[in-house]
């Protein structure tokens, strides 16, 4: 018998069968490690979601930037609007400092009634100073970004100011309802105690209300790029781009809203339906126009200022994402405490007289 005896073949030629067969001949191990890379991909991967989902908030609420895109792109408006609220801003400090100046300077103006009109003077000179001057920085420079801080604080401001002339609008109304309805017993009820401690629980209040204000807008994260359309920080528009739960800040501006328009709005609707009859019983004909002249140019400041900010307030809740109601806004934010002392000055004798005598001493020094 002959035997064939074949050529053996070479190790590295088995090497690579045994380590299939090794391999194909475990399949629980096969499993394992499988499983074992599955897992090490998965926890991987939640580890990278963890981590941005992580970053992302914190890179938002500390290091985000809004951008306000003014009111107009064009390059060769530029200049025309920074020269008109330029005139607007100077005109607006200068006449409201000449309120305070002339009220302050002559004896004749110590009354409850120039008491309030200076400190709302004041207060007109922070609310467009709160806005007009970073404006006039943005036309300037052409960047208009302005840091999720600085638009904290500008809103922080806005409120507390405008939260101000709301009620001091309102004062402004109880004191002519004393004067004119209780004319006898105004000089004990309107007494300088009295017209101090409610000019600071105003303040007080109004600093209370603008601090958990900005404190619950502080809260609020951004998802996206933050672009609102106009030249300053709107509330509304602010809650329309966060990507949060935005239930509990938009409950609390109704709410201080409601609080401080509604409220007010209702004290000076009812001291004007005690102030019409009283007026008309007034039987001198000098005395209905002198009590009609000081409640005209109230009424007139009343409607400007709640009108304009209605206009403001519906024109972003309806449109928050639009350039609609540009105008209602520079209404609201410059020509209001722009035209105050020129209402209040143009239908006053006292106030009159008392910016001739402050500018003639001016003139002789």
């Amino acid at each position: 018998m002959v035997i064939y005896m074949k050529k053996p073949m070479p190790q590295s030629v088995f090497l690579p069968v045994l380590r299939k067969e090794s391999q194909s001949s475990s399949p629980i191990m096969d499993m394992r490690s499988n499983g074992s890379t599955l897992l090490d991909h998965e926890q991987q991967r939640h580890n990278v979601t963890q981590c941005l989902c992580y970053m992302e908030p914190q890179n938002i609420t500390r290091f985000s930037e809004v951008l306000l895109l003014g009111l107009s792109d064009d390059p060769e408006l530029q200049s025309l609007l920074f020269g008109m609220f330029s005139f607007m801003y100077l005109v607006t400090v200068f006449g409201n400092l000449l309120i305070i100046l002339a009220v302050h300077s002559d004896s004749h103006l110590h009354t409850p009634m120039y008491f309030f009109l200076s400190n709302l003077s004041l207060a007109d000179i922070g609310f467009t100073s709160t806005i007009v001057p970073k404006m006039l920085n943005d036309i300037h420079t052409h960047h208009k970004i302005i840091s999720y801080v600085d638009c904290l604080i500008q809103l922080s401001l806005l409120n507390f100011f405008g939260y101000m002339d709301s009620l001091l609008l309102s004062i402004m109304a109880y004191d002519r309802f004393v004067a004119i309805c209780q004319p006898l017993h105004y000089p004990v009820i309107m007494n300088p105690h009295l017209c101090g401690l409610l000019v600071l629980v105003s303040f007080l209040i109004r600093l209370f209300y603008s601090q958990l204000y900005c404190f619950r807008m502080s809260q609020l994260t951004f998802c996206i790029d933050v672009e609102i359309p106009s030249f300053f920080c709107d509330t509304p528009q602010l809650l329309h781009l966060a990507c949060s739960d935005t239930s509990t800040n938009t409950i609390l501006v109704y709410c201080i809203c409601a609080i401080f328009g509604g409220v007010p709005v209702s004290r000076i609707l009812f001291s004007y339906m005690q102030i019409v009859p009283s007026i008309l019983k007034v039987p001198s004909s000098a005395g209905k126009y002198k009590a009609l002249s000081t409640c005209a140019s109230h009424l007139s400041v009343v409607c400007l200022f709640y009108g304009t900010g209605l206009g403001v307030f519906l024109s972003s809740v309806d449109s928050p994402s639009l350039r609609s109601g540009e105008v209602v806004s520079v209404m609201y934010t410059t020509v209001t405490p722009m035209l105050n002392p020129f209402i209040y000055s143009l239908r006053n004798r006292d106030i009159k007289r008392a910016l001739q005598r402050l500018l003639s001493r001016t003139a002789y020094f």
